[in-house]
Order: structure tokens, then sequence, then C-alpha cells
């Protein structure tokens, strides 16, 4: 060979490029070009050389990008000349182990055509095998337990590979050439049935799950992440029983359906969210409820909207392609604690909910929750990020010059660790309220650190000292510690969500945030940018009567309201009647203070006007009366009551005097669908004006929306309408919640702002 004619090249190819099958790819690209040289994985990704002559390897270099696997994502690819050695042939070479850790670990993702081809095909080895996968689909995340993404730092390390298995991994031109989960009947995990004592039971374990779930049992489904609570969604029964069992009150649950055509039955799929339920992250998608769905009532209990997704797994097609009808799937645990993931105590903490357990010995090294998305505007809204999503990163505009580890909220937590241009946010914690969820966030921020090789030098934590959150951050030793105000990280999460650095009008509106004055804030206009903010509008408090208590019974805050607004001349209303027994001491906590925090919150605006209107005076989950309010309002009602947004203090006197008009309007009779509905047009009508008023004083024209209240769809579109009609450019989220589940995102890059670097 005349080596004066021929090149060699240093490929460097960073992102999510492991455990998609880019390896196999390269080799296949590489000999396809007639190119020798080799391809690897180490700690930072994957590194290629490859020799050839000089237009050859141009076009190779250009396709590692542009004709990547489907699951691969290219964030960076770097070359560099080297001299050429000569040596023939194209060849896979073992991975480097070190320090320095930069490799991107891909999200779970949902089964693939070609392997549900295989599982249906009767003369193929995999058919009816529940764990088929391969270099395009599968398990990956929750399986993980080191980098570099190899077989051996997976839980199916277990599982030795049979010859045929090996065959098709070491083949180059095979569908599974180096598919890390690669497994079969002969070698892979396998299904086992057992009752709720964890006696196993004899015959076909898929054929035992779907005869007891046709005869309206409960069965726990062990499934990516964690286990499953299943049972049929047609018998109201069945599904109060899991409700009893459970402890789940109310709060809608998930269903599965077979497929899109099934989706279709339970669902209106408008064509902006066919993408989202059929993709290959498979989340559980909010969609409208057809008035014909074959599901029981006490599935999602006054709910116009039925939480859908399709399935993710082998042995979800598998189980529901032989029941033949929609099942709630909903998560494995007891209300409020986190999903359960592995056996022994999966049958340990839900032996009292299920009848029976559809279970497999493949280890969940990392509990994740499905995920939960609305469609807004043809994208997605998240509402819970987690399977499928996590753990890919936001690639951020900024760089992080110092690592961060961001902790979060109380309520809905997700943490976030942070280093050079990357925000790696958590799969969905949960409210840590108890020891278990508590344990599951402190094992995250540990798994996630190491994986990522993130060593925090700045720990970034909500300002509310009582937060579990926050006190962790608080005993974290030899790093440097950072209050961020609640409401200026939604504000900053919604920045990063859009790649924009502000400054904004930041609305942000939620339930509750500890202020720095001392209130409870959480109806709030901000002038902010990353590295601050100013508060330049908020809804006027009222006090919250019984502090806690208010948040649970939402008609104490009805009181609140109605006391500020008619003292004692609070009209006969049937919330005052409702209580009349003890209407008078809330209203006296109220008046004196004690025990009566004040708030300006959005959140707690909505739960009074919801008390109002009969709706919910008692709450058994987080924002339930809020949601019920969206539910309940006239879709076809276009008034909005009109109220005073601007003064001194924009919006200050925008909550009581939307209350009075509720109230004017109950008293003449008017349905109470359409005053939820002039509520909701009456309330961003006010909040587009206010805008307005702080665009005048500051000159900023460009708004950014955040906080839980803005996964309501039906404020979130009058809202954005009304601030585009008035010139301004929004920011929406798209990539993480607008709930708490994105503060911690939020917390880490205001962190990064305020952060100088060392020497």
């Amino acid at each position: 060979m005349d080596l004066a004619s021929v090149h060699r090249v240093h490929v460097r190819v960073e992102g999510i490029v492991q455990g998609v099958g880019f390896r196999p790819f390269v080799y296949a690209l590489a000999t396809g070009y007639d190119l020798a040289g080799f391809v690897g994985n180490d700690t930072a990704g994957v590194f290629v050389e490859a020799e050839g002559d000089a237009a050859r390897l141009a076009a190779f270099v250009a396709d590692l990008s542009r004709r990547a696997p489907t699951l691969a994502q290219v964030e960076r690819l770097t070359t560099e000349a080297v001299p050429p050695t000569g040596r023939p042939g194209f060849v896979i070479v073992t991975s480097v182990t070190g320090a320095g850790r930069e490799a991107l670990i891909s999200p779970d993702t949902a089964t693939c055509a070609d392997c549900l081809a295989e599982m249906s095909a009767p003369t193929d080895r995999r058919h009816g095998y529940p764990f088929t996968n391969c270099t395009n689909c599968g398990p990956r995340f929750t399986i993980v337990e080191d980098v570099p993404y190899d077989r051996r730092t997976t839980t199916m390390a277990e599982f030795a590979l049979c010859s045929d298995c090996a065959a098709e991994y070491a083949d180059p031109g095979d569908r599974r050439f180096h598919a890390e989960p690669v497994c079969c009947p002969a070698c892979g995990p396998g299904l086992r049935f057992v009752d709720a004592a964890g006696d196993p039971l004899s015959g076909d374990p898929l054929g035992t799950a779907v005869r007891w779930l046709r005869d309206g049992l409960i069965v726990a489904v062990k499934g990516l992440g964690g286990y499953h609570l299943a049972t049929r969604a047609d018998h109201d029964r069945t599904v109060s029983t899991l409700r009893a069992r459970k402890h789940r009150e109310e709060k809608p649950f998930a269903l599965m359906a077979a497929d899109l055509r099934a989706a279709r039955t339970l669902v209106d799929v408008a064509p902006a969210a066919e993408p989202v339920l059929t993709g290959v992250r498979r989340p559980v998608v909010l969609l409208p409820r057809r008035a014909d769905a074959p599901v029981a009532a006490s599935v999602a209990p006054g709910n116009r909207e039925l939480g859908v997704m399709l399935p993710y797994t082998p042995l979800h097609h598998l189980l529901l392609a032989r029941l033949g009808m929609p099942i709630v799937l909903t998560s494995g645990n007891v209300s409020d604690e986190p999903i359960a993931h592995r056996d022994g105590d999966a049958r340990r903490r839900l032996a009292r909910i299920a009848d029976g357990f559809l279970t497999h010995d493949r280890r969940i090294h990392v509990r994740t929750d499905d995920s939960v998305v609305r469609v807004f505007r043809g994208r997605e809204l998240p509402v819970r990020r987690s399977r499928g999503y996590v753990p890919a990163p936001l690639t951020l505009p900024w760089r992080f010059d110092r690592p961060v580890l961001a902790c979060g909220a109380e309520l809905k937590n997700t943490f976030c660790v942070a280093k050079g241009r990357r925000a790696f946010v958590s799969h969905h914690i949960g409210d840590l309220e108890n020891y278990e969820t508590l344990r599951a966030f402190t094992d995250g921020i540990a798994h996630f650190t190491r994986l990522f090789d993130v060593r925090p030098e700045i720990v970034a934590h909500d300002l509310h000292p009582e937060y579990l959150s926050t006190k962790y951050a608080l005993q974290r030793e030899d790093v440097e510690l950072l209050g961020v105000q609640h409401h200026h990280a939604h504000i900053a999460s919604c920045l990063a969500d859009n790649a924009d650095p502000g400054p904004v009008i930041g609305v942000a509106f939620d339930g509750l945030g500890y202020g720095p004055d001392g209130t409870l804030w959480g109806g709030e206009l901000l002038a902010a940018d990353l590295t601050g903010f100013e508060r330049v509008g908020h809804l006027g408090a009222v006090p919250m009567p019984g502090g806690a208590a208010a948040v649970h019974e939402p008609w104490r805050m009805a009181a609140a309201y109605l006391d500020e607004i008619y003292g004692d001349a609070v009209p006969d209303l049937p919330v005052l009647l409702r209580h009349e027994r003890h209407w008078p001491a809330v209203v006296g906590l109220a008046r004196t203070g004690t025990n009566s925090p004040r708030t300006s919150s959005a959140g707690r605006l909505f739960d009074a006007v919801s008390a109002i209107l009969g709706l919910h005076d008692r709450v058994t989950y987080e924002g339930q009366a809020a949601i019920a309010l969206e539910q309940r309002a006239d879709p076809d009602e276009r008034g909005g009551y009109r109220v005073e947004a601007a003064g001194p203090v924009p919006l200050r006197d925008a909550g009581r005097g939307l209350v009075r008009c509720v109230v004017d309007d109950l008293l003449a009779k008017v349905d109470p669908s359409r005053i939820a509905a002039r509520f909701h047009h009456g309330l961003a009508d006010a909040v587009v004006r206010a805008a307005g008023a702080v665009r005048e004083s500051t000159g900023l024209a460009t708004v950014a929306l955040s906080g839980g209240v803005f996964q309501n769809v039906l404020l979130l579109e009058r809202v954005v309408g009304g601030l585009e009609q008035a010139g301004f450019r929004v920011l929406v989220h798209s990539r993480v919640p607008p709930n708490d589940g994105g503060i911690s995102l939020g917390q880490a890059v205001v962190a990064a702002a305020r952060a100088v670097p060392d020497g």
C-alpha cells in the first residue's frame, strides 16, 4: 500500500452514542466505504480511527452525524489527523474504562417494529418472548449500573449469552451486533406468576395474568422502571377496589391500550398528539375522553380527559394483545410512596393491594415512573418527565464552569446535576414526605453523580428551611451552598428550557413558594434573568386559615377571600351554608393571623373559586380543586371577567376582583361551567394587561410562563394568545415541566450564572 496517498483520522463522537447501536453503525459505515481502523466506547463517548483515501474519509465523517442511528443524539464531533498505519480491516475494540466520564446513557425506549415482528412470527426463536430487544430498542437507563455502557455494567450481566445470541452479538451484519441487553428464551430473563403470598403458580405466567385480569382481579406487573398495578378498565367495582387498597381516593389512573386504534376508542387523538403517543418515549398522554369510552367512571372521576399510553415493552404488547381490552396501569405503590422496583420490596408493599404478581428475574437498577405529558400548540408540555426521557441531558448555550447539584423542591421533586454545557435533570422522585422517597432522592443523587462524573462544587437549594431537599443540601460538606428563591427558579427553568438567558417578564403561578419577605408567594410577576429578579407585581396576599389545612380544605380559602371582600356581609352562598358551623372560627383565624400565613398564591385562588362553585371543599391530592375548575369550564364560553390588573402593583387586586365577579354570577344563577370559563379568561386577561404595565416601566417584551398553574391548558392558551396579540414574545415549557419537577433545572442555571470560576 502506498501510504503517501492514504490518510487516517481520529474521531471523537459525544452525545447519546452508547447503547443505541452506534458502534455497529460505525462498523457498517466504515466497511461500506472500504476504510480500515477501529471503533470503541470509552468514558467520554465513542472513539473512532479510520484510514483510507481523503474523499471516502470525508464522506464517512459527514455520515457519522447525518446517518446516525435513530436513538443516537450526536452533540459534538471532532476530528484530528493522525499518521496512517497500513493495517487492514475495521474492528470494534474493547471498551476503555478510566476517569473523566463524559459518556451519556440512552433513556429506555419502546420496542421497535422489527422486534415486534419477530415476536409475532411463529417460526422465530423469539416468538412470544417478553424480553426481546435490539440495538434500536429496549431497556437502557433502568438497567445501567456504570459506564461505559457494556453488558458487564448492566443488570443483564447476570445472563450469559447462549451460542445463538452470542453469534448475533458478534455479527456485524446483525441488528443485535453489540446490543448489550440481547437475549432469548434460552439465555435471558423469564416470567413467573406468584400469588400475593409469593407462592409460584404453575402454568403459563402470561396466560394466568390474562385470566386473572379478565376475572376482575388486580395484578402487579413488573415493567421497565418498577412495578405497576393492573386491572381491567371497564369494571367500576374492580377499579374502586384498587382505589381502596391503594389509598388513592380520586386521583385519575393511567390507562394502557394495545395500539393506536384501541386508544382512539378511549380518547380523541389530535394529529399533534399521535407522534407523542406512538413515539419511542411512550409517555402517558392526557387527551380528551370520548363520551362512549369503555372505561369505568372511577378511573378518572369528574375528568374530561384520560391519561393513555401504548405498550412500550414486549411484555406489555403480549399482555394487551391477549387480553383484548384496555387496562388501568398505575404505579405500584401505596399513595405518596415511591414506585416499588425491587422484587422483595414489591411483594412486601404490594401484597395487600395485588392479588398476584406477573414478575421476572431481570433486576431493575433505577426505579423510573412513567412520564406524563399534555400537548399544547403541537408541542409536548411535560407534566412528569421520567421514563423515556431521562437521563438525556439538556444541552444549554452557556457553561457550568463549576459542577452543580441542584436539590429541587419538596413536591414533585427532581434533582439536577450539571457540568460543562449539560444539565441532567433526574427522573421523577415524588413528594419528599417519607423515608422511602427521601432515600430514593439520596440514592438517585449518588447514582447520577457517579454515572456522569459530577463532583458538585456548588449545591443549590430552595429557600424554604423545612423542605427536606433544603435540609439535605445544608448537610453537605465541602461545597458552596446557594439558596434560590422558588419562583425565580421557576422562571429560570423556563429560560433554560428555551435556551434564553433573559431578561424577561416572568409570570410564576403555582401553589406555594417561600418568599424572601416571609410570606408565601405563588402569583408572581418578576423582571428576571438567570442571575436575579425583581418582584414587579403579584396577586394580593390573603390569609391561609389553618395553614396547611387550607391546602387540603379549599373551602377555607373561599372563606378567607370572601371575608376580605365582604367582611361580615358575606352573601348566603352554598359554601357558607355547607360550613356554617365552622365558618366563624376559620374567619377568626384569618382575621387574627393565628396559624394563617398570608399568600399571594394563584393555586389558592383557584382553590377558593372551586369551593365557591361547589366543586371541591376538600381534596385528596395536590391540585385537585384547580384541575376540577379547569375541567368544569364551558369550552364554548367566550366571555371573561374584567378586573383591574395595573395600578401601583400590577395584579394585586385581580384575585379579589375575580372572586367578586364569580359570586355575582353565582347569585344571578349563571351556570357554574360558564362561571369557571369566565374566571379563567378573566385571570388570563388580567395577566396580559399586567404584563403590558410592566413592559411600559421596564421595556421588556418577552414573557416566560412557569409554575404548576400553567399546566392548565385553558389558562395557558388564553394567556399566550393574549400576550402574542399584545406584541409579546412568549416562552413556555416543552422539555421540563412547568411544575416543581422543573425547579431543579432552574436552581442549577441560576447557580451557574451566579458562580465565579475559580482562579
